[in-house]
């Protein structure tokens, strides 16, 4: 007994709800925290605000007209760009003539990983989660404990979050995942991944092993960040075998998986490790073998201009706001603290540049005549290590902890290295801080495309 009026809802008109205006403000405020810098959440949110306030037809016009914004803005832009780059790395070339197009891959059946440290647990979960059965392998069996348990409470969340999906991750089966301190194991695998901390001598010291061990056509692989990959493979009786597979931390989440080969790497092993990024989900890129290859070697002038800046009068959580700010997901200091200031502090060691092997006599603010910041090998010294020790550019709740608060004694501390190197202290803008950290990232970028270690600008980009 009802009358069938209208009944299409564009031309009701809109409820006024209590308390919308509060409702509305702060949700912007959360989706502006979320989506920093990003401009379609934003313009989302205003085309669900104008549905509350505006008849059906207006909106849908409001609703057209901020499409057309982000459809010609420099965003779309970028995002098109960064989508076809992606593809674009897929079809990779080396300068001897070796490409995609004639390399085909390897089948991997199963793989192991030696060495447990944040590194390797990440880079098991990624190929538990890829469905590779794993053998995970450390050199003495409390180390093995240690990071047997990490790496089933990485597993036991990364299945919490399938779980919502189809897929079930089957690792507690001894056939799919495999702990040892025993070489032995490694007879059959397919490919061994080593994940031990950078240190020249011991990364030989495995690769000769495996070379004796593996079967011969087993694929070697280190993730090393930086070191030479020639040298790693000269330890071995197979460097055709031997490529760099540097993973990003931490390794299950990050999506880059850099590909480097040496001098006598086949393309039949850059295919393997290619087909390898694809199964675990990740964005593999080839490159060539120079000190810190392509990402980390970007990411050395950026973050010591990030520290000049300190030197010359601003603060770790000014540097990193405003590069936040410009659309990076961490700052240079927070990301400094998140991967632990130890790696590159034992990095520059092996280089000469700090500690023992430092000639007496050298300037404390130059290396080989250019311009260089005791400042992390001095954090360093003081046991600040980042995020693992509680204390770094910032300080933590605790050792482990990840809410960075900024630390008044960085501030005094900083303050007293430029009263001792007579540093008069000036005020920094945020344009000179965005400017000299990505200029000089970018120059680096030139650089490898000039000496032909990336084959093309998408590789770097």
């Amino acid at each position: 007994g009802q009358p069938l009026g209208p009944r299409r809802l564009s031309l009701k008109p809109v409820p006024k709800l209590p308390h919308m205006e509060a409702f509305l403000s702060q949700a912007l405020m959360k989706v502006k925290k979320q989506a920093r810098g990003f401009l379609a959440p934003e313009l989302c949110f205003q085309a669900v605000k104008a549905a509350t306030e505006q008849p059906f037809a207006d909106g849908v016009k409001k609703e057209r007209e901020l499409f057309m914004v982000l459809l010609t803005s420099g965003q779309a832009q970028a995002l098109l760009y960064s989508f076809f780059a992606e593809r674009a790395v897929q079809k990779w070339t080396t300068p001897t003539g070796a490409s995609w197009k004639s390399a085909s891959p390897q089948p991997i059946h199963k793989a192991a990983v030696i060495g447990l440290g944040t590194m390797g647990r990440g880079i098991v979960t990624s190929l538990v989660k890829a469905n590779i059965p794993v053998v995970a392998l450390e050199q003495h069996l409390e180390s093995l404990n240690t990071g047997k348990k990490a790496v089933m409470l990485l597993l036991e969340h990364e299945a919490r979050k399938m779980e919502r999906g189809t897929q079930t991750l089957d690792f507690h089966n001894p056939a799919r995942l495999q702990f040892t301190v025993d070489f032995d194991v490694l007879r059959d695998v397919d490919l061994v991944i080593e994940a031990v901390f950078e240190n020249m001598a011991l990364k030989k010291e495995i690769f000769h092993k495996l070379s004796e061990i593996c079967k011969p056509g087993a694929f070697l692989c280190t993730n090393t960040s930086a070191l030479n990959i020639d040298e790693i493979a000269s330890a071995t009786s197979r460097p055709q075998q031997v490529i760099g597979t540097h993973f990003f931390s931490p390794a299950h989440v990050m999506r880059l998986l850099e590909i480097i080969y040496g001098h006598h790497t086949s393309p039949t092993a850059i295919a393997t490790a290619m087909q390898l990024a694809k199964v675990m989900k990740k964005v593999g890129v080839v490159v060539g073998n120079c000190f810190g290859f392509v990402g980390n070697r970007m990411m050395f002038p950026y973050v010591q201009q990030a520290v000049f800046l300190l030197e010359e009068g601003s603060r770790p959580e000014a540097v990193d706001q405003v590069l936040e700010d410009f659309g990076f997901k961490i700052g240079p200091f927070q990301m400094s603290d998140l991967a632990g200031l130890d790696v590159s502090w034992r990095s520059r060691e092996d280089q000469g540049l700090t500690g023992a092997s430092l000639p007496p006599g050298t300037p404390a603010r130059q290396r080989h005549g250019r311009r260089y910041s005791p400042l992390p090998d001095l954090l360093c010294e003081n046991g600040r290590f980042g995020q693992k020790t509680g204390r770094g550019w910032y300080q933590y709740e605790k050792a482990g902890g990840r809410i960075a608060k900024a630390d008044p004694w960085i501030h005094n501390f900083l303050a007293q290295y430029r009263e001792t190197h007579g540093i008069k202290t000036r005020f920094i803008d945020q344009e000179e801080i965005l400017e000299r950290c990505l200029f000089s990232l970018i120059n680096e970028g030139f650089n490898i495309l000039a000496e032909g270690i990336a084959s093309g600008p998408e590789h770097l980009d």
